[in-house]
């Protein structure tokens, strides 16, 4: 397959939508497990460490498969004829009204009068995540720190686009080699040129290391450009077949590793060639027709719902743990049962923004209402230049 087939010849990735659900359920039963923020609800401490124990590296799993599933998807959905503004339309549209919702509820919940403006605004804003102090970056909704990068991920994508789609196919593997590369000398100079600063709660790190190594938006730069290298792979056929359940298992071997290496090497490093991996197979499958699981009724439906359930996951957490338990812990059976009414929650309040939020506001607002293009929009873009040529 060529890299510069027509869009209207690709075919769609259904798969990669039910996967998203997956990597959000990770994040979910991640904060579910927290001890120190009281988000574990067993009392028995054999119970409450093993459960944080399991998913300990599970948050840092599902962000790093989103990053990277985002370079890969808008690559492989690029629009040939698109508008820089056009695009940057469709992807705020995409991620604030559903954050807007999010954050409104989290200030009417969690005392948001009490909440100063330096760090509320910039939460709103989705720019929190670009301070090193955690008050402000883990403020309010805190799923929502991912976003920060996000954001700068659609901000520069159509001036990336261009220069990735010119990358030689033989040059491509030693392009994404290079993200990888990035990625290590991130943590590298976490590791070893961090400044001094206090302990980052529930980290074996600092608060400055954590929050340049894992949450400051520029460095998780890498992950989105490898997605976008990937996509490039797939589309010229020089990716390997690699079957799904195969890139599975390495996703669980990647996992283990995460949980014995170093807290910081551990954080996206060890996982991330997994994911790649996942990502692709599951392309090809898609690419291939391969019935998958992942495209059923029930996986679609949840994939598209997982935006939502981000968000809404850590709210419903906060709410049921601190508002109506009080911080109080229960029995194993039910603090499962618990657990399982707080992941229906979340589902359901997920379900409720897509079809109260998401699609209205798409619906409403993601294409432009006139009809003639502005001549500021119709100058050449990279996505027009690429496929000029």
């Amino acid at each position: 397959m060529s890299s510069s087939l027509a869009l209207s010849t690709r075919p769609k990735l259904p798969s990669l939508t039910g996967l998203r659900f997956i990597a959000a359920a990770l994040v979910f039963f991640f904060h579910a497990s927290l001890i120190f923020i009281s988000m574990n609800p067993f009392a028995d401490p054999d119970t409450a460490d093993g459960f944080r124990w399991l998913f300990s590296k599970a948050g840092w799993m599902g962000v790093s498969f989103f990053f990277v599933l985002s370079g890969f998807v808008l690559t492989w959905s690029a629009r040939p004829g698109d508008t820089v503004t056009g695009f940057w339309r469709r992807r705020m549209v995409k991620i604030f009204p559903n954050h807007a919702a999010t954050w409104a509820l989290a200030m009417i919940l969690f005392a948001g009068s009490a909440i100063p403006l330096k760090v509320w605004l910039p939460n709103l804003f989705l720019i929190h995540s670009w301070f090193p102090d955690p008050a402000v970056h883990l403020s309010l909704n805190a799923p929502a720190w991912s976003l920060c990068s996000e954001l700068l991920f659609y901000l520069l994508f159509p001036f990336l686009l261009r220069p990735v789609l010119r990358i030689k196919e033989r040059a491509l593997w030693l392009w994404a080699a290079a993200m990888l590369a990035g990625m290590l000398a991130v943590q590298l100079v976490t590791d070893f040129l961090a400044p001094s600063s206090p302990p980052a709660p529930g980290t074996d790190v600092t608060v400055w290391q954590f929050w340049f190594g894992y949450n400051f938006p520029p460095v998780r730069m890498f992950e989105f450009v490898l997605g976008m290298i990937l996509a490039r792979l797939v589309l010229a056929g020089a990716f390997p077949r690699v079957g799904i359940v195969p890139a599975a298992v390495l996703c669980v071997v990647g996992y283990a590793a995460a949980m014995v290496v170093p807290f910081l090497y551990g954080l996206n490093l060890m996982t991330v060639v997994p994911i790649a991996l996942l990502i692709c197979a599951v392309a090809h499958a898609d690419v291939e027709g391969a019935p998958t699981v992942l495209r059923g009724r029930t996986m679609q439906w949840l994939g598209e719902v997982s935006f939502g359930f981000y968000l809404a996951q850590q709210i419903v957490l906060s709410f049921v743990r601190t508002t109506l338990m009080d911080n109080r812990t229960v029995a194993t059976p039910a603090g499962v049962a618990l657990v399982a009414a707080e992941f229906a929650g979340a589902l359901a309040l997920g379900w409720l923004l897509l079809v109260c939020v998401e699609r209205p506001a798409m619906r409403r607002w993601a294409r432009p209402r006139r009809k003639t293009a502005d001549p500021a929009e119709s100058s050449p873009t990279p996505q027009q230049l690429t496929a000029a040529s």
